[in-house]
């Protein structure tokens, strides 16, 4: 069904983003370090996970609404 593998690609998608925000979190340098290249914005970082964890939730409500499509309509071939 379509509407699953929609669902399933944003999570990926939401992994994805997810994981590139705890890695560049991860290599913030430790207080003293002068390295200013290498400097991320801690709150542009969060801003990152607030939206992986909204797109999770927005595609774990897509498969969840697929599933209870295909629900019904078994109920109704049935």
């Amino acid at each position: 069904m379509d509407i699953l593998r929609t669902g399933l690609e944003g999570l990926g998608r939401a992994e994805l983003m997810l994981n590139r925000a705890a890695e560049r979190i991860a290599r913030l340098p430790v207080m003293g370090d002068a390295a200013r290249d290498d400097e991320v914005v801690l709150s542009d970082e969060f801003v990152q996970l607030i939206e992986a964890r909204n797109l999770f939730s927005a595609n774990v409500k897509t498969i969840q609404a697929g599933d209870e499509m295909r629900k019904h309509l078994l109920d109704e071939l049935g």
